[in-house]
């Protein structure tokens, strides 16, 4: 079974892009911070890629409430706003910081990565 990646970006055309890189997974698609969570606890995903700047509920805030529900899952921050709001996203509890844009490559060797912590 293919393991879950929830990727949450407000840009839809960025999100599809992101989406395509990861067709070895199953993408679920959230495009604000409280969609997010709310499909975090419905789908329980192995991995989150998470914009940072967003409307409705940044990723600094859902990234928070997803830890709440989960203290163990693995968030990872993904922003062009890296030098900027990185900081902010590692205290929150995201595990690293993917910078855009992103080759499918990288892209896959770092989410090939977090999801071998857990096996």
């Amino acid at each position: 079974m293919k393991e879950k990646i929830l990727l949450v970006d407000d840009d839809e055309l960025l999100r599809g892009i992101l989406a395509s890189m990861l067709s070895d997974y199953t993408v679920i698609e959230a495009g604000n911070g409280r969609e997010a969570v709310e499909l975090y606890k419905k789908h329980k995903p192995e991995l989150v890629l998470m914009d940072v700047m967003m409307p409705v509920m940044d990723g600094v805030a859902a990234t928070k409430l997803i830890l709440e529900e989960n203290p163990k899952a693995k968030v990872l921050a993904i922003t062009a706003f890296a030098p900027i709001r990185g900081k902010e996203m590692l205290d929150a509890g995201a595990l690293d910081i993917i910078s855009k844009p992103i080759t499918r490559k990288k892209l896959n060797e770092i989410v090939q990565k977090y999801l071998d912590m857990s096996r």
